[in-house]
């Protein structure tokens, strides 16, 4: 089977461009909408679950007991960046300071 020269370069460049945008997307990942309520940032779960190294059943504990308020908009739950501070500063330091 013969080939034309200018068909396999052709077809080589048609990889190499999908290669470049693969390439492309995976440098630079796509950024999250981040969203607002009244100007301050909204965070969700998993937002939460990565910045407090827990899971979500934690989450769900938290508030529970009332120690994370939280907002729950379409069935999907949100946290003023302001509110997981103070949560932070009240919970999780007490106990690192504790553990010292």
């Amino acid at each position: 089977m013969f080939i034309e020269k200018e068909y396999l370069d052709k077809w080589f460049q048609r990889v190499m461009e999908r290669f470049d945008r693969l390439e492309n997307s995976m440098i630079k990942p796509p950024e999250k909408e981040r969203q607002k309520l009244n100007g301050e940032l909204l965070l969700d779960n998993q937002d939460l679950c990565i910045m407090l190294n827990v899971s979500k059943r934690s989450l769900q504990r938290y508030r529970s007991l009332g120690w994370l308020p939280f907002r729950q908009i379409d069935q999907k739950m949100y946290y003023l960046q302001s509110e997981v501070e103070t949560f932070i500063r009240e919970h999780f330091e007490k106990r690192y300071k504790h553990n010292k």
